[in-house]
């Protein structure tokens, strides 16, 4: 657990790649920002989460509860899921829009139609309806 990275993680290098690459500029884990988003695109007031499917429990294949030491874990991930949801909300009543992206979205076979999401998302202004 201790080579897990809390910044600049492979997956966040590969979204950050790719915006930079279509023309967007950005800040990194701006911590005065609730969260402390991992992209944070001033022009837009947008912020981008790039989530683990393992870390925050997203819905997926990825995702399947640790059979040892359950005690530690399924505390430990149901709060960074409670934690992930109030700086949501947070950062959308300070005005917002906020994108999350799943690891598993980055996958070769998903890659380009998730990206061509998140940039319609950016420039529409307009949260995901889930």
């Amino acid at each position: 657990m201790s080579r897990i990275r809390s910044t600049n993680s492979k997956p966040e290098e590969i979204v950050r790649k790719y915006l930079f690459s279509k023309g967007f500029r950005y800040r990194k884990n701006v911590n005065k920002l609730p969260g402390c988003p991992d992209i944070v695109l001033p022009k837009y007031k947008t912020v981008i989460f790039v989530n683990g499917c393992f870390w925050h429990k997203h819905d997926c294949p990825r995702f399947v509860w640790p059979s040892s030491n359950q005690e530690y874990w399924k505390p430990k991930i149901l709060r960074n899921v409670e934690r992930d949801k109030n700086n949501c909300r947070e950062l959308s009543s300070m005005g917002w829009n906020v994108i999350t992206i799943w690891e598993c979205e980055l996958k070769k076979k998903v890659f380009e139609g998730t990206m061509e999401r998140v940039i319609l998302q950016i420039t529409s202004g307009k949260q995901p309806s889930v």
